[in-house]
């Protein structure tokens, strides 16, 4: 038996009851749904970009830039996202631009810019360009470019890591004890992001938390009878929907920007004046931006392949690999989903390859990864419908086209996407806490793996955002890698649970492995297998028309790491791990260790586990 394929207690309950994968909303649902997951998209689009710009050496060159790259940004994305739920891990999951692109990225462009301020020697080198046909140039262009071409090396190295297999390997092996304080960081890796923004108004910030908490904790059973649900595939007419809970994101969102609008006719003060005059050039941007204009590449210059942005590169394919497969592990577990299967894990990791080096040649700063926000808006809202993802994408595409359109984005007061930050990466927090309990989390090795794990992710990276310069080996682009890695808690999280978790020596019971077994026991039956393998086809496999060209190239590389396996082999599988986790049950093995990367054979551990017998 391994970590990343076990089935935890309660995943066999039905997906989730509002809208699943499998049920059909109605139109208007959907459309509704859709813009919700928009409304979190665009919060999470317009924090990355403002926080990213805030580095770059210099102000950009003329005001629709920074709508333009937005909307770039949103047509990447979308185009992402529908590949990702038609051909990726098929989840329904928003792409996005995330924090580990973007740590990596302001490391890279502080570097650029400590370069820029050496080399004009205090002079302005940026020439006015006010006409929309002009070329962006100067050192703001040259930054950019070459964060674009971190992001294009990003895409490549995550394509090697999804056809390779190695992303579901690793995934393989992430058990309980893994997953725990890995998607508990990933929750608590944007508290900073999320206090920035929220001082911005404390007031409308919170607001947006009652709102939100109030609809889908206090009237989350609330049924409006005018919003209905097509239930054909139970045999009835129509099934009222908890309308409250459904939209619990997207109804605080619009109250708030409308109060926060009415304030602001009636000039009412109610934003604090440091933060909101950073937000002006941002905001004010939408006036000068073209109507249509549809991106393509060498529209801000070409991508810039450097050692430093190699590096930087490499950091990011890293980083939001490990980030996505956290985030297909969660998006399962909130839809009770089965575990996702290596091949969609690595199906997954290779569509977002493919949609950061589509970003990486149109000039974006940031790849597509997997949205932590909308998965947990999925958690919160109970709805996870795959086709109002795919209707938030092609509005995502359209949004692209048209830099004014974007722009509008843009008026999203700054408080607001503190609150959503709030409300979605909470349930990230309690999703990984959940995992504690498969464990036994009373033992003094588990103790120590989640403690230093969790404490080192926070410390690391308060530690070189101080002090950077405690970080020199000689050579630029190793620094920068170093640097870039170490600056995520998702990746010091990760790292170093997975590496405890499968060296130190520990029962199955211990790291909480033996949930499989658990179900069986209790009555599950021979049949339990066949149900499970069912449920991750109904969810994972491909679309049935894709499906049937390929048996014939799935058995070779490079594609045996995408496709399904047959039901033989996953049999076979299986009945070996069965009988490699029976084996410390019935005293024949000889320690009763999980550990999948070094075997370490104890006396004392199979005295004891013949005791307890």
């Amino acid at each position: 038996m391994n970590g990343g394929h076990h089935r935890v207690p309660g995943a066999r309950s039905p997906v989730l009851a509002s809208c699943s994968l499998q049920k059909v909303c109605s139109w208007m649902l959907n459309c509704f749904l859709a813009l919700q997951h928009l409304a979190v998209q665009a919060s999470l689009l317009c924090i990355f970009h403002l926080l990213f710009l805030s580095t770059l050496p210099e102000e950009p060159p003329h005001a629709q830039a920074t709508s333009e790259l937005l909307a770039c940004s949103l047509f990447a994305c979308g185009i992402s996202t529908v590949l990702q739920t038609n051909l990726g891990s098929r989840l329904p999951l928003v792409q996005i631009p995330s924090f580990e692109y973007l740590v990596p990225a302001m490391v890279l462009s502080s570097h650029l810019s400590v370069g820029a301020r050496t080399d004009r020697n205090g002079t302005d080198e940026a020439s006015a360009c006010l006409a929309p046909p002009c070329t962006i140039a100067g050192s703001w262009a040259t930054s950019l470019q070459e964060v674009s071409g971190a992001v294009l090396i990003s895409g490549l190295v995550q394509l090697v890591l999804g056809v390779s297999g190695l992303c579901g390997w690793a995934a393989r092996h992430c058990g309980p004890m893994v997953l725990a304080p890995s998607l508990s960081i990933i929750g608590l890796s944007a508290y900073k992001e999320a206090a920035l923004f929220c001082s911005t108004s404390w007031g409308i910030a919170l607001l947006l938390i009652l709102l939100a908490v109030t609809f889908s904790q206090y009237l989350g059973s609330c049924r409006l009878p005018f919003c209905t649900l097509t239930g054909a595939w139970r045999g009835t007419a129509e099934l009222s929907v908890p309308t409250l809970r459904m939209f619990s994101v997207l109804v605080p969102f619009v109250c708030v920007c409308i109060i926060c609008a009415i304030l602001s006719h009636f000039h009412i003060p109610w934003e604090s004046l440091d933060l909101a005059v950073a937000q002006l050039p941002w905001a004010n941007s939408t006036s000068h931006a073209p109507w249509l204009r549809i991106p393509y590449t060498g529209e801000r210059g070409l991508p810039l392949l450097t050692p430093q942005a190699l590096a930087v590169g490499i950091a990011m394919a890293i980083g939001c690999s490990m980030n996505s497969v956290g985030c297909y592990v969660l998006c399962g577990r909130l839809l009770r989903a089965p575990q996702p299967p290596p091949q969609a894990c690595n199906r997954g990791v290779c569509v977002e390859g493919l949609g950061s080096l589509l970003a990486g040649l149109l000039g974006t700063p940031g790849g597509t990864a997997a949205s932590i926000a909308n998965a947990c808006a999925i958690g919160l809202t109970q709805a996870g419908s795959r086709f109002s993802v795919q209707v938030s994408a092609l509005v995502c595409m359209v949004l692209g086209m048209s830099p004014r359109l974007a722009g509008l984005l843009t008026r999203i007061p700054l408080a607001v996407h503190g609150g959503v930050l709030c409300v979605t990466y909470a349930v990230a927090v309690g999703t990984g806490i959940s995992y504690f309990q498969y464990a036994d989390i009373d033992s003094g090795r588990n103790i120590f793996i989640v403690g230093f794990a969790m404490f080192m992710a926070l410390l690391v990276p308060r530690w070189f955002s101080a002090a950077p310069a405690h970080l020199a080996t000689g050579w630029m682009p190793l620094d920068l890698l170093f640097l870039s890695l170490l600056m995520v808690p998702v990746f010091l999280t990760g790292f170093l649970s997975f590496f405890l978790e499968n060296t130190v020596s520990g029962t199955l019971e211990e790291r909480g492995l033996l949930s499989n077994l658990a179900l069986q026991k209790a009555g599950a039956g021979d049949s339990q297998p066949c149900r499970e393998r069912g449920e991750v086809s109904q969810v994972y496999e491909l679309p049935t028309g894709l499906r049937r060209l390929l048996p014939s190239s799935c058995k070779t590389l490079p594609c045996c790491f995408l496709c399904p396996r047959s039901d033989e082999e996953e049999e076979k599988e299986e009945e070996e791990e069965e009988d490699g986790s029976r084996g410390p049950e019935e005293g024949t093995a000889d320690p009763g260790e999980g550990t999948h990367l070094l075997t370490k054979p104890s006396s004392e551990g199979a005295a004891a586990g013949q005791e307890t017998e």
